[in-house]
């Protein structure tokens, strides 16, 4: 309560990120998101609570920083943020050309192929970042979560209410999805590659007799593919881009390798 009373303080008057006491409780704030000890976002018994302070701390980190020069072996990296160290004691595995911000955090068990996570994101234990995804700043990725190549997972730092992106334990999300603005992605849940789903996307569940229609949020369990309809514009009826729930993840399909066959279950190329 201290920590966030300073920083709430310091958000509506930026002369208080002049003074030692401010910067140092940002500082604290940024040391428990790197550790995994303060969260962006973090289940609730009803859902999803946005630690909207915890938000302003990381933008206010950006202004107390200098810019300085890192050196990771024969690469050089100019910067006013440092990366994560110790990837060793936290048990996590780190392909070349994998990056992570401090202040990010990774849990015991999580893969990094050549990709990247931004400040304030949360990848918990046994993740698969594939090679050329990008966690974004604040998103949050659940235990056993599988990011294909390419996948792009958007960040949110402003506007401070906004929800950053939440991917629930044990989705796979395919090939160079993306993922943005705030979308909810719950548990199990299966993208096929190429879905693109942000907050105005319309994601319809063809699986019944009638179309159901969600924004913003892919039920759990649910099996995804790209899809299109038609909506008329002044200049005639075009095609606009969809999401199709077109089934739903069967329990014999095993968690840690369903993607392809969840898919194919469905008689969907992948």
């Amino acid at each position: 309560m201290e920590f966030q009373q300073i920083i709430e303080k310091a958000w509506d008057n930026r002369e208080l990120l002049k003074e030692a006491g401010t910067q140092d409780a940002i500082n604290a704030v940024m040391e428990e998101l790197d550790k995994g000890r303060l969260r962006v976002a973090e289940p609730v018994l009803d859902g999803w609570k946005v630690n909207d302070w915890v938000k302003k701390a990381v933008i206010l980190y950006f202004p107390i920083r200098k810019m300085e020069t890192i050196f990771a072996g024969p690469l050089e990296f100019h910067d006013k943020m440092a990366l994560k160290k110790n990837y060793a004691e936290l048990g996590v595995r780190v392909v070349p050309n994998a990056v992570a911000r401090y202040g990010s955090y990774l849990a015991k068990g999580t893969i990094l192929m050549p990709s990247y996570i931004n400040i304030g994101a949360y990848v918990d234990e046994g993740t698969m970042v594939d090679t050329w995804a990008t966690v974004g700043s604040c998103a949050q990725i659940g235990k056993h979560v599988h990011l294909s190549g390419g996948v792009g997972i958007g960040g949110v730092l402003e506007p401070v209410q906004a929800a950053p992106v939440i991917i629930e334990d044990y989705c796979f999300i395919g090939s160079r999805c993306i993922v943005v603005e705030g979308v909810h992605v719950k548990s199990e849940a299966v993208l096929g590659a190429g879905v693109t789903l942000t907050m105005s996307t319309k994601i319809i569940d063809v699986t019944g007799a009638e179309p159901i229609e969600y924004k913003g949020i892919v039920p759990s369990r649910s099996v995804v593919i790209p899809g299109s309809y038609t909506k008329q514009f002044s200049a005639g009826a075009y095609q606009v881009p969809c999401a199709l729930i077109i089934g739903e993840r069967k329990a014999s399909t095993d968690m840690k390798t369903s993607l392809n066959n969840a898919l194919r279950e469905y008689n969907v190329a992948v």
